[in-house]
């Protein structure tokens, strides 16, 4: 499906450092149109907003504005550089919004694996987050200090992989060394009533398991937020997992009822 003729496509800055980029698709015609930010997943290390340029295009055929930021990875800066980037865009945008006749009081943040953490994360930030309707996450490492237990020496390749991409994001410094890094780190620490609905989807046996989302569905839960984990069979993760059938379909539909006025 072609983009619209009315569909713009540009890339911004929202801060000096070079990754501090967002690729942006709007619309000049018709009503103020709600709002998808995309969060690149890669390790926290690495990836790009290149990446999901195809994931970003189709929620522009949809008719929304959409935005594809890139974020300072952790080889730039520890945490919580990564979510203060995420909340500095979704800022930009909602401050110049009628420039790209965007809705800023209808937006949901879309994040894959390590993004999909920053996505909750903003999720999670504070008591909520004014215009945020809700985030969704396909692999998202939710528990950064289960990540890290489950990449001992008993976890497998990609686990221990993991593991040490969390103790990167951390500056380097394991859970007992920096706590309160860890702490911030953990998306379930920071529930509260007035964060927005999740949506996560893992695979039945990737090595981001879904009892990640078990743990932040137990806490929002208690705080009066929904939130819904749906799995698939499997071992897919992340853009892999969101390609398999009627998953992207499912991802839109739940987006589609959270942007509806």
């Amino acid at each position: 499906m072609p983009l619209h003729s009315d569909t713009n496509v540009r890339t911004f800055s929202y801060g000096a450092h070079s990754r501090q980029r967002m690729d942006v698709w709007w619309h000049n015609t018709g009503e103020r149109h709600p709002a998808v930010f995309i969060v690149h997943g890669g390790w926290w290390s690495g990836g790009d907003k290149k990446a999901t340029a195809s994931i970003s295009q189709s929620y522009a055929q949809l008719g929304y504005t959409v935005i594809s930021i890139n974020y300072r990875l952790s080889g730039d800066a520890a945490w919580p550089a990564q979510r203060s980037d995420a909340l500095n865009a979704i800022a930009t945008m909602r401050k110049h919004a009628e420039t790209f006749n965007m809705d800023p009081d209808r937006y949901v943040v879309l994040g894959f694996s390590a993004g999909g953490h920053i996505a909750a994360a903003v999720g999670t930030y504070g008591d909520g987050s004014p215009g945020l309707r809700g985030v969704a996450a396909v692999s998202p490492v939710i528990s950064p200090l289960t990540a890290y237990s489950d990449g001992d020496a008993g976890g497998d390749a990609y686990q221990r992989k993991l593991r040490k991409a969390t103790v990167a994001l951390a500056g380097g410094c394991a859970p007992t060394q920096c706590p309160k890094i860890w702490s911030s780190m953990e998306v379930a620490f920071h529930a509260s009533a007035g964060d927005a609905p999740m949506l996560t989807l893992h695979s039945d046996d990737e090595f981001v398991p879904p009892y990640q989302s078990e743990l932040l569905k137990q806490t929002l839960d208690e705080v009066g937020v929904k939130m819904t984990i749906r799995t698939m069979p499997g071992v897919q993760h992340s853009s892999a997992l969101y390609r398999e059938p009627g998953v992207a379909e499912g991802v839109q539909s739940w987006i589609a009822s959270r942007l509806a006025k």
